[in-house]
């Protein structure tokens, strides 16, 4: 990974508690885990300023009071946008992970994941539950609409993937993971991940498998808090699996890529629905080792622009002009 000299406006920090990232080049992606993620190839990037954390319930909250904002989650669902679906499934609701009572097969993601009416940020796990001592943790049940909102507020913007991945490498060199080769040195968790049997079983203390306040986990060497566990987090470019065509030599890097288009960017599995998906990165409390092997800096997945879960949040960055 080659850095560039800073630029000037590395002196002073756009918001409260942003870090400035170099520009340079790296590796991005890999050839060494899901198909998705190659074939790993030399990018390049300007310097940019990033979030250290990502954004809390109490920052939200401050956003809400400010704006008025109504989540999607909040909102009823269009039946229009929903060809076929049941009218449960179109009222205000988002989806909640929820644990099994056993081992299940791990082909089937709704054997852990329900569409819970009156689950939003404000009330996580479904309407009886409640932000007390979770203040602290990272925002979910955020769509694409509301980081967009957020972030127009804020005045920042969401980081492309390229971004994101070069920030949550540290300054590595193609390393495995944001800390090092190692998933857990010398037996030290480094994250936020699943840790027991997937789905059913923690092995975290009772009541701590979900989130966690953000900055508990060692920074990476940016000083960057959570780039991997914790949640899930949203960039700005749209799905797509990256060419093999792509550019794999550092003569012919591609400078600020930004990924594929909208219109390729819907499931081919559910041609009946047509929603555009964004790249998600980094993983989350529920990458586990037997299921999810995504808490990686190279490591992506698809998300639909109007799907809030349990394990999505994200982070700004501000783009020097």
């Amino acid at each position: 990974m080659t850095e560039l000299a800073p630029h000037p406006a590395a002196d002073a920090a756009p918001r409260p508690d942003m870090t400035w990232i170099p520009g340079g080049r790296f590796r991005m992606g890999s050839d060494r885990h899901y198909p998705e993620e190659a074939p790993a190839r030399t990018v390049a990037v300007d310097g940019f300023w990033i979030d250290a954390r990502p954004v809390t319930n109490l920052e939200f909250a401050r956003f809400v009071e400010a704006t008025g904002w109504t989540t999607f989650a909040e909102l009823p669902a269009e039946p229009a946008d929903y060809p076929g679906a049941q009218t449960e499934m179109l009222v205000p609701s988002s989806m909640v992970f929820t644990p099994t009572r056993g081992p299940v097969p791990l082909n089937d993601m709704w054997a852990w994941w329900r569409y819970v009416p009156g689950a939003n940020w404000r009330h996580p796990t479904g309407p009886a539950s409640s932000l007390d001592g979770k203040w602290k943790h990272p925002v979910v049940h955020v769509a694409w609409r509301d980081v967009e909102a957020y972030a127009q507020w804020a005045g920042g913007e969401i980081p492309t993937e390229a971004e994101w991945e070069y920030a949550a490498r540290g300054g590595l060199e193609d390393a495995e993971y944001a800390w090092g080769e190692e998933f857990r040195p010398a037996g030290r968790t480094m994250a936020n991940t699943w840790q027991g049997e997937f789905p059913y079983r923690s092995g975290k203390p009772p009541g701590t498998f979900r989130t966690s306040a953000v900055g508990a986990y060692p920074a990476n060497g940016y000083g960057l808090y959570d780039m991997i566990g914790n949640v899930w987090e949203w960039t700005r470019d749209w799905w797509s699996t990256a060419s093999k065509d792509s550019p794999v030599s550092s003569c012919c890097a591609p400078s600020n890529p930004v990924g594929g288009r909208l219109e390729d960017s819907f499931d081919p599995c559910q041609p009946e629905t047509r929603i555009p998906r964004k790249v998600l990165k980094g993983g989350s409390h529920l990458c586990a080792p037997s299921y999810c092997r995504r808490y990686r800096p190279a490591a992506r997945h698809a998300q639909p622009i109007d799907t809030s879960t349990s394990h999505v949040g994200f982070r700004l960055v501000v783009r020097p002009t």
